[in-house]
């Protein structure tokens, strides 16, 4: 991309080829949207009694919150989306295992090695000016979005592999891999060993992925068979958290998390996910047809794991200028959280919009 950035993104939203999904698109960029709103403005945020900053979700306390969490928790929907463009661009690579490989790295880590690398830069000097921990130390949460993207980059880096699965036995591949998961969770409840519980979780995404491919595979579904997709996805998360006992919520919550080890429940909210995406695809579809929201897709697709890995970075900036004036969040989700919540969206925005402006040209280059 060359020229100023919103030139670069006219051209690119211009230059669109007719044959493309921007469902697909457009579904990439509201999932980094709403992770980054979910982290700034969803989050009670807060600095606990050990000086350290803690991200707890309000679900607990706002009624039916875990419901939304069905809808609000995306990454599902980002690694079906996932799965949908690694097959497009193994297909493009003419699967070849290296070019596909090579593109896919320098887009999702050159944006990460900046990140890494300014940061590491940082620590390194307050290291040498004699701070006694790392800074990452007082707020974990900067390292948030590094879970999700290491997670993607290695069921990326399989995709020679599954894709290769998929083009040769689509059902009966999808089918092995639920298979493994049930198999993976007999074992991470019976032995309680980090490597089990990360073995089941990097299956769990590997299914969810898959489901990207036969979204690839089959194109837009007709409306029945899509409420059918979403009236499954919702079934399948009954039954695992009404019966089989896991959270109800798909974020960290009183009774647990679904995400860390990752659950078969992640698959199902995937299923329902993908169900919803393939119902309001066709309205969706005119609607990015016009050329302003079709150039906005493009804009946050051109930047997305820019805003991913820095976005975190940028509230922490803002928390800490805020506690210098003595305003910091408490962590409880009164009336005083509800008011603070445009602040919380507009000061981190301004500050990860300098953060795009300097290190975007590490992705759109």
């Amino acid at each position: 991309m060359t020229g100023s950035p919103t030139g670069g993104v006219a051209a690119l939203a211009d230059a669109t080829p007719a044959g493309r999904d921007r469902v697909v698109d457009a579904v990439r960029a509201a999932a980094i949207v709403v992770v980054v709103l979910w982290h700034w403005v969803g989050s009670l945020t807060h600095r606990g009694p050990d000086g350290v900053v803690v991200m707890p979700n309000p679900v607990d306390v706002v009624p039916l919150g875990w419901a939304a969490t069905w809808v609000l928790q995306v990454m599902p929907a980002f690694f079906v989306v996932g799965g949908f463009a690694n097959l497009a661009g193994w297909d493009a690579a003419g699967h070849r295992a290296g070019p596909f490989l090579r593109r896919r790295a320098r887009r999702l880590l050159a944006p990460l090695a900046v990140w890494v690398g300014l940061w590491a830069a940082v620590e390194a000097v307050a290291f040498l000016l004699g701070a006694a921990t790392p800074l990452v130390a007082w707020f974990p949460g900067v390292l948030t979005p590094l879970w999700f993207l290491g997670v993607y980059v290695l069921v990326t880096a399989v995709v020679p592999v599954t894709a290769r699965w998929h083009r040769r036995a689509p059902a009966r591949t999808l089918v092995l891999l639920g298979l493994a998961v049930v198999a993976g969770e007999v074992v991470r409840r019976a032995v309680d060993v980090a490597a089990a519980a990360a073995i089941s979780s990097a299956v769990v995404w590997l299914v969810v992925h898959q489901l990207g491919y036969l979204w690839r595979d089959h194109g837009r579904l007709p409306r029945r068979r899509a409420l059918a997709v979403a009236v499954a996805g919702v079934a399948g998360l009954a039954v695992l958290t009404g019966v089989l006992g896991y959270p109800r919520s798909m974020v960290a919550g009183a009774e647990g998390s679904n995400l860390w080890p990752t659950t078969p429940a992640v698959a199902a909210l995937a299923v329902l996910q993908l169900g919803l995406i393939a119902l309001v695809a066709p309205a969706l579809d005119r609607v990015l047809r016009r050329r302003r929201p079709w150039r906005g897709v493009v804009a946050v697709n051109a930047v997305a794991m820019t805003l991913f890995v820095w976005h975190m970075t940028a509230w922490a900036l803002v928390f800490l200028a805020v506690e210098r004036l003595g305003l910091a969040p408490g962590g409880v989700p009164d009336l005083g959280w509800v008011l603070a919540r445009p602040f919380w969206l507009v000061a981190p925005a301004v500050v990860l919009a300098g953060f795009v402006v300097v290190f975007r040209r590490a992705e759109v280059r």
